[in-house]
């Protein structure tokens, strides 16, 4: 089985990956962290067959109604949600099972948090998905949204602390970076819920918080009833218009050689090789820019903020770290060529070679001498 721990930086949320037999899941996917799940699932060769929301968020926007838009991913979230029917494709009770691939989570209802919180716990019941119904020493609030203490203790004592010692409990947020705890070290550790507590303290300590409302609550709950979708049916384009690019897990974007050819014209070509490589046996694209990576920090004016770039090298590598330097320096639409020149000749792609035409391949001995 595969299984990804992924993490939004602006939410502080955990989004989960499970695959098995190339059909995944995602858990609390994340609206603006799309491309880059999508970038996971193509590199893992995954089928994305549901997105699974712990609850109706209030601090972020779910990226459901996205995924399903790009992958046919049916959206799954607890009926008790109460969601925009005509979006959820599967309302889910206590109970019912999600497959994928040979493997499947259970659902078990949480509420308390919300009225509508559901845990997930896989067959084996070595890890389980809990939400915000139980966090890494803590729980999810209980002021909102349908939310009750007595409720909430009695979910996470009776569906999540009675799992086995040993399974992994994994939450919706953290916010200082802890990934992972247990049952064991809940039940003994976690100061609201764990120990000796009672469901008078923990109701007590619960409804004495006085916590301010999340700064998002009043967008992203709506959203979060439509699953994500934006209103106005204006969807949200993953991919930069300018050319067909993919983007990596890495995070670059990455343009292939015949794409390349193809838009040539229309974009700047930023060769980040040495000066020696750009005229060898290898040769450069016809129209490139030298600029070696060792000097593209001080001379990015020589490169138009305003057009399209594309950093190429020999093999791909340097040109990433070159995409990435000139991302983080403002411009706002880069590219890597995939496979660098080694791809570009491979496809039998016109070069440049000290400043003439060469439309053969060079010899695999001329490329492999290259580090």
């Amino acid at each position: 089985m595969i299984f990804r721990q992924l993490f939004d930086p602006g939410s502080c949320t955990y989004t989960y990956l499970l695959g098995d037999g190339g059909e995944a899941l995602l858990i609390d996917p994340v609206y603006e962290q799309v491309p880059r799940d999508l970038a996971l699932l193509e590199e893992l060769g995954l089928r994305l067959a549901a997105t699974l929301d712990t609850h109706v968020h209030a601090d972020h926007v779910t990226g459901a109604w996205r995924l399903h838009e790009r992958c046919g991913s049916r959206i799954a979230l607890a009926e008790a949600a109460a969601a925009d029917t005509a979006l959820v494709g599967q309302a889910l009770r206590h109970g019912d099972r999600i497959g994928f691939g040979s493997r499947h989570l259970n659902v078990r209802a949480t509420p308390g948090h919300t009225g509508g919180c559901l845990t997930y716990v896989l067959d084996d019941q070595s890890m389980a998905f809990t939400g915000d119904s139980l966090l890494i020493r803590g729980c999810g609030r209980t002021d909102f949204q349908q939310g009750s203490p007595q409720q909430l203790f009695a979910s996470v004592r009776e569906q999540i602390l009675s799992l086995p010692a040993e399974c992994l409990l994994y939450p919706a947020h953290d916010y200082r970076g802890i990934t992972v705890s247990s049952v064991a070290e809940e039940r003994r550790f976690n100061p609201r819920l764990g120990g000796d507590a009672d469901v008078g303290d923990f109701a007590g300590y619960m409804n004495n918080l006085n916590l301010p409302h999340p700064k998002l609550m009043d967008v992203a709950v709506p959203a979060n009833l439509r699953c994500g979708k934006p209103e106005g049916d204006l969807p949200t384009p993953d991919t930069p218009a300018w050319a067909p690019l993919t983007l990596r897990f890495s995070g670059i974007w990455e343009i292939e050689p015949m794409s390349l050819l193809e838009h040539a014209a229309d974009v700047q070509i930023v060769d980040v090789r040495e000066a020696a490589e750009f005229i060898d046996g290898i040769g450069h694209i016809a129209g490139a820019q030298l600029l070696p990576l060792s000097q593209l920090k001080d001379r990015l004016t020589e490169i138009d903020p305003a057009q399209p770039v594309v950093a190429v090298c020999r093999s791909g590598v340097r040109s990433a770290q070159a995409s990435a330097l000139l991302a983080k320096s403002g411009f706002g639409q880069v590219a890597n060529l995939a496979g660098g020149m080694l791809r570009w000749r491979s496809e039998s792609l016109p070069v440049m070679s000290d400043g003439e035409p060469d439309g053969t391949a060079a010899a695999p001995t001329d490329v492999q001498a290259r580090p």
